[in-house]
């Protein structure tokens, strides 16, 4: 029970201390942006009020310390009278109306490439192996009768030798469904031979007509890196989580019109992430949290530049539709008026994810999968 109650604490404070990074780093770049530009602004909160005290002023500026530690934000001249997040913007040009807006998404792309080139320089840079490394092996599977486990590494699947391309292993249990096959994995520094039955599987959001039922990935091992190999590594990693984050938000939007087959696994609310960064720090510790961290940051990269009502990326829309209507605005109540309709939306869908969250977290479904 102690156990138990320290672990969900541990968790809380992680994903508090997370959050108000993400949040704080966030506005920071809205902030320091707004006032490198001259455009006006009233204060910089630490936390979200209701207000604690003032910390100090500087340049008409107050900086405060508020109740709830998640984060801070900033508050323009002139907020208050327009829906949050851009109102003493209104005045300035549309051109810095964007560099303010798009500069809070890219301290969190910032953030996520220093994490990475973080971890890079104390645990090493990953070099690429031969092989797969088995991640999950789920239960009641082909892959879990064969007796598979999590962090076995498949060389040699039905005589062909498991190189950098992944491809070939769902590719060789389409060819062999239904047969029994040989497959040759290295386990505590010894090779096995198991024999495994390609066929159909499921289990939670995941499925396949043919297939294993394990999850596997890339095989590699850290090797010491110098400072610039160490940055190197964190801007193409980062890039590259990018490209999949972008590539995984189109094949959802087609999945929703029936384009294609939607992404395996949901969309996490904050129910999901707090469980998720607890799952993270009990399964990889501290390095894990980080990495967790660096994930969600990107996300949040992303998420904020789409064209969502209430986000940035909308915002940064109205700021271009100026830009193309040569400096006519858009009326400030028709502008005010998207954005809190798209807020209230925004909230309710929240709300769902929620419930689906804590439906998942009654059922005692992991949301890292199994």
């Amino acid at each position: 029970m102690l156990d138990a109650l320290a672990g969900n604490l541990l968790t809380i404070v992680a994903f508090l201390g997370m959050l108000g990074l993400l949040v704080l780093v966030h506005e920071l770049g809205h902030f320091l942006t707004a006032i490198r530009l001259g455009i006006k602004v009233d204060e910089f909160g630490f936390g979200y009020p209701p207000r604690m005290l003032v910390l100090f002023e500087r340049k008409g500026v107050k900086y405060t310390l508020n109740w709830l530690p998640l984060g801070g934000f900033v508050r323009f001249s002139g907020d208050g009278e327009q829906v949050y997040g851009v109102g003493g913007l209104a005045a300035a040009a549309p051109w810095k109306k964007i560099v303010v807006l798009v500069a809070g998404p890219l301290m969190n792309l910032l953030l996520a490439i220093v994490i990475f080139i973080g971890l890079f320089l104390v645990r090493g840079v990953p070099t690429v192996l031969d092989g797969a490394l088995i991640s999950s092996v789920f239960p009641g599977t082909p892959a879990a009768a064969a007796e598979f486990r999590n962090g076995d590494v498949l060389v040699n699947l039905n005589g062909v030798p498991i190189r950098r391309d992944l491809d070939q292993i769902r590719t060789i249990a389409g060819e062999n469904a239904g047969i029994p096959i040989p497959a040759v994995v290295e386990r505590d520094g010894r090779q096995l031979t198991l024999t495994v039955v390609p066929g159909p599987w499921s289990y939670q959001d995941s499925s396949s007509a043919v297939g294993f039922g394990f999850s596997y990935g890339t095989n590699a091992s850290l090797q010491p890196a110098s400072l610039p190999a160490a940055i190197s590594a964190g801007f193409f990693y980062t890039f590259d989580l990018l490209g999949r984050f972008i590539a995984g938000i189109g094949q959802m939007i087609g999945g929703l019109f029936g384009a294609n087959e939607p992404p395996p696994g949901g969309v996490a609310g904050v129910v999901g992430i707090a469980r998720g960064t607890g799952e993270i720090i009990q399964r990889d510790g501290l390095f894990g949290f980080w990495q967790w961290t660096a994930l969600i940051s990107l996300n949040l990269f992303l998420v904020n530049l789409l064209p969502i009502p209430a986000l940035d990326g909308s915002h940064i829309l109205f700021a271009l539709l100026e830009v193309v209507r040569r400096g006519r605005k858009i009326p400030p109540e028709k502008e005010a008026m998207v954005h809190a309709v798209g807020f209230v939306m925004l909230m309710g869908l929240m709300v769902i994810i929620t419930i689906s969250d804590v439906a998942q977290w009654l059922s005692g479904a992991p949301v890292l999968g199994g």
